[in-house]
């Protein structure tokens, strides 16, 4: 696979082609990427993930696709991978011109961009995104496209991703009291359906709601945080954790709901592990939405005590499994003021290099006229 009777041809070159991975090609690059996206497991756990991952609820029937920069009329499994990257299909949900329709369509989610190291250097991840940017403009129903950067922010932004906000406020992992009340309820698998319902039609409304009341031409873009884009999380968590804690071990808890039914607070998360157990660095749990049910008439103190509540079942959760840190990105000014007045320890870490968030939107407006709403840990990939 990947013969080397051929001649390397400039990023420029009109013999290079962005086209489908075969499954031989699919393996040969998460063999290559295993080092750098998953030394928490063995080579063959690494594979055996990847491949798990094609059939989960939201990369299922075509909703993963992976994609290849090569030379055009070399056969299939004998070209050069020069280089590489997937995407997922998500349901988006926008509304513009003024109005309050709320339209659906898809967002790509770009992950694993990855360039093997004899053919860096060479300009081809840069025209591997060139091609794809323009690929993804109206496939599959596409609206706009989403990634997140681990080199910085220039990069992606000069081939048309906009830089959106990217920090998170972070806590440490502790053995904490008061995170068990009655007004508070552990999330597993059962309780997730109902809430992500519930939070889809709460977006939808506040997307009609903010395409109702804006006062210049804006387009409000928020990716569905639906069942299976949550599920896509869990069931890859799932799988790391049998394989680094063994014995079929999985997390329970999901999340956390405070308060009662249409006054409800609450939060999913899912736990990362790069590190293993070996090294800790890079575990971490992550907070990957946070939902308040009336969040025009929650009482403020109301909202401090059920956020306060949730953070504590998360760092308990995140000392027990092995997490160096508990993130939650880019909470809105409602839930800062609540986070501010808790009472537990906190850091704001304003990301510059790492999960830069970043959007190309098809329509026609420009990017600066895009308001990504909820830009939280749920829609990365």
């Amino acid at each position: 696979m990947g013969s080397n009777n051929f001649s390397l041809p400039p990023s420029d070159s009109p013999s290079l082609i962005l086209t489908l991975a075969t499954e031989p090609e699919r393996i040969q690059t998460w063999t290559l990427t295993h080092p750098m996206w998953g030394p928490a497991l063995t080579l063959d756990s690494y594979l055996q993930r990847e491949s798990y991952l094609t059939t989960v609820p939201l990369a299922k029937d075509g909703g993963i696709t992976h994609w290849i920069l090569t030379i055009d009329g070399l056969p299939p499994n004998e070209r050069p991978i020069l280089s590489s990257c997937e995407t997922l299909r998500k349901k988006v949900i926008y509304t513009e011109d003024r109005k309050d329709e709320v339209k659906e369509g898809v967002a790509h989610g770009i992950g694993s961009v990855f360039t093997a190291k004899e053919f860096r250097g060479r300009g081809y991840a840069s025209r591997m995104m060139t091609e794809l940017g323009k690929k993804l403009k109206g496939w599959q129903g596409g609206v706009l496209s989403v990634l997140y950067s681990d080199i910085g922010k220039g990069f992606y932004a000069k081939h048309g991703w906009g830089v959106f906000e990217s920090g998170h406020v972070e806590f440490k992992p502790e053995k904490s009291e008061g995170g068990e009340t009655q007004k508070v309820k552990k999330i597993g698998y059962h309780e997730l359906a109902e809430l992500c319902c519930v939070d889809e039609k709460l977006m939808r409304e506040r997307l009609r709601k903010l395409g109702r009341e804006q006062k210049d031409k804006r387009v409000h873009v928020a990716i569905i945080p639906e069942l299976d884009q949550m599920l896509w999380h869990l069931m890859r968590e799932d799988f790391m954790t049998k394989s680094i804690f063994g014995e079929g071990r999985i997390p329970q808890v999901k999340g956390a709901v405070y308060g009662e039914k249409g006054k409800r607070v609450w939060a999913v998360w899912t736990r990362g592990y790069y590190g293993g157990l070996e090294k800790m660095e890079g575990n971490t749990l992550h907070i990957l939405r946070v939902v308040i049910e009336d969040e025009q008439g929650i009482d403020e103190t109301e909202l401090m005590e059920g956020i306060r509540t949730i953070v504590r079942i998360a760092q308990n959760e995140a000392l027990e499994w092995r997490s160096e840190t508990v993130q939650m990105w880019n909470p809105d000014k409602k839930l800062k003021g609540a986070i501010e007045r808790m009472g537990i320890e906190y850091e704001y870490v304003d990301r510059d290099k790492d999960s830069i968030a970043s959007l190309m939107w098809y329509g026609e407006e420009g990017i600066d006229q895009v308001d990504w709403v909820a830009n939280e840990k749920y829609a990365w990939c």
